[in-house]
């Protein structure tokens, strides 16, 4: 027995957003735009791009900051608006740094390892909040702190790597060299992604504020 589904209207999802979830999409704007630029200068071998990159993420975390005031602001959260914070930041914060890194020089095949790690840590520390808010809210309670680092933190990863373009520190200049295992490249500086991503999806409590 087959069941008639009603006809989606046009626009129906934009005529739900909320003012807050304009600034989400504002965020995963920036992080979007900051991928571009990294391509265009794996393209051009232009440093500005680097450093436009950098910009934008910068600008993504103005954006996620503004839209959970806006929320609070106005006390009109939703599911969506959630799950479109969540994308935004996993575009932002998680793939548009390891994209930076990539197209600063983290291009061997560990580089890649780590890099793929460092979203994938991102991912799951999202998902695991969105949880807890989850089967809080249902208490009625509030979130009172996060396990783990906070994902937008990878913004000092973003600021490193621009200091690192500053000093003309890219690609075979990049910092603490590279090292070859069983003939694949290792930029020991991609480490500080392991480490990021590690914190993320730690049992570190952090006090929401």
């Amino acid at each position: 027995m087959t069941t008639h589904r009603p006809p989606v209207k046009p626009l129906s999802i934009i005529r739900e957003f909320q003012l807050a979830d304009w600034f989400t999409l504002g965020n995963a704007i920036c992080g979007t735009g900051a991928i571009f630029s990294t391509m265009t200068h794996l393209q051009t071998d232009e440093v500005n791009h680097i450093y436009f990159a950098s910009l934008l993420v910068f600008a993504a975390l103005v954006f996620d900051v503004l839209d959970g005031r806006i929320a609070r602001w106005r006390q009109k959260a939703s599911a969506m608006g959630r799950e479109l914070d969540s994308l935004a930041d996993v575009i932002s914060f998680g793939v548009a740094p390891a994209m930076i890194g990539y197209g600063c020089g983290m291009q061997g095949l560990y580089d890649r390892i780590v890099l793929a790690y460092f979203v994938a840590c991102g991912v799951s520390r999202l998902a695991r909040y969105n949880i807890t808010t989850e089967e809080l809210s249902d208490g009625g309670e509030k979130v009172k702190y996060f396990e783990g680092t906070p994902i937008p933190t990878s913004l000092l990863l973003v600021f490193l790597l621009a200091a690192a373009a500053s000093c003309g520190a890219l690609h075979q200049n990049l910092w603490f060299g590279e090292v070859s295992i069983a003939g694949f490249k290792l930029h020991p500086l991609v480490l500080t992604f392991a480490l990021s991503g590690s914190l993320m999806i730690s049992r570190i409590r952090i006090v929401k504020i």
